[in-house]
């Protein structure tokens, strides 16, 4: 992880840069309709993956995914990268499948988990805006991608409105951890926005200055007031604490820099949680490239997270927003809208996790 080149005033610059990549002309955006639907998710199967379709047909028994919406394709399971050139070839081939109304993707396999052409995008991004090199930085040096338009916006039908199909890979290598992922999903729905439960939110800046650099997104979060949540902004910039959260009970959020997280199993996770970790490598999968990928915040407990395929500098718009993520999933959006809606440059980060979860529905 590099600092931006053009130091802090480039950070404020791009904090202050407005959308873009990719909206249609015309039309209106689908403001304060429903939340997106299983009836408009699709289900992304590899062919002849056994384990993959075991996993869809666990999702589809618990969200009732249409059986029209469940899309076979040929991709290589085994690898864990597609060329520009492929990916291409089964874009089209998916797209040609997918039925009219649907609004996002779920992918059901982890490998591959990138797309390779002059620079890297995650599968996620590629499936929702094809494979372009303005995603995903193609010079070495650190620069800002295209923006989404689906940023911070009050659609709930990213397809109608922008073109774009968000989607999630729902991270698991097996069939068992499938099901216990789709569990909390499902077991999230209500849980706070009925008052069945009041989460916990850990945002830590920690002693790792390069990694920290939401610090200050964390700071105004922790001073707001949020139904059902509450609060609490660990400042470690200087090194004397800890730069971990460990044995907390009730945990809905917990976003922090570093390259490895540990002890993030000693938590308990409520149902719905969210996590993830600024850091260069956590969408690589399976290895993280040395570092933690983000995958381990699943098997802790986590319902969702986040991590970049390549080097992104530690800019702060090509990573979750926090405000934003929170501001969206209290409205009652699902969890893949409000992560999606949290990341400015989405083009070199994996979105992992259930996209059905919601916790603050009524």
């Amino acid at each position: 992880m590099r600092r931006g080149r053009r130091g802090a005033a480039l950070l404020a610059l791009l904090l202050a840069a407005c959308g873009g990549g990719g909206r249609p002309s015309g039309g209106s955006t689908s403001i304060d309709g429903p939340p997106l639907a299983a009836s408009q998710l699709a289900l992304l199967v590899a062919e002849g993956d056994s384990t993959g379709e075991a996993i869809a047909r666990a999702y589809q028994q618990a969200r009732g995914v249409p059986d029209a919406h469940i899309v076979r394709v040929p991709v290589d399971a085994r690898s864990d990268e597609i060329s520009a050139a492929d990916f291409a070839t089964l874009k089209a081939a998916i797209d040609a499948r997918l039925p009219g109304d649907v609004q996002a993707t779920l992918v059901t396999w982890t490998r591959p988990s990138r797309v390779v052409g002059a620079c890297k995008m995650s599968l996620t991004s590629a499936l929702a805006f094809g494979f372009d090199a303005r995603w995903c930085s193609a010079s070495a040096n650190c620069q800002a991608t295209a923006a989404s338009p689906f940023y911070d916006s009050t659609s709930h039908r990213p397809y109608s409105d922008f073109g774009v199909r968000p989607s999630m890979m729902l991270g698991a290598t097996t069939l068992a951890d499938a099901q216990a992922l789709i569990a909390r999903g499902v077991a999230a729905d209500g849980l706070i926005g009925g008052g069945r439960a009041t989460g916990q939110a850990w945002l830590v800046r920690t002693s790792d200055a390069a990694r920290s650099t939401r610090f200050a997104d964390f700071a105004n979060l922790a001073g707001t007031a949020v139904a059902g949540l509450v609060f609490h902004y660990v400042d470690n910039a200087a090194g004397s604490g800890s730069d971990l959260v460990t044995n907390q009970d009730d945990v809905m959020f917990y976003f922090t820099g570093l390259p490895s997280v540990a002890q993030i199993a000693s938590n308990r996770w409520l149902p719905g949680a969210a996590a993830d970790h600024l850091t260069s490598y956590g969408g690589v999968l399976p290895d993280g490239n040395g570092q933690m990928p983000a995958t381990e915040w699943l098997r802790a407990g986590a319902t969702a997270s986040y991590g970049t395929v390549e080097e992104p500098c530690n800019f702060v718009d090509k990573f979750p927003r926090a405000s934003v993520l929170v501001e969206h999933y209290r409205r009652g959006d699902t969890l893949l809208e409000a992560y999606w809606k949290s990341v400015r440059q989405p083009g070199q980060g994996l979105f992992l996790g259930e996209p059905l979860a919601r916790p603050w529905a009524r």
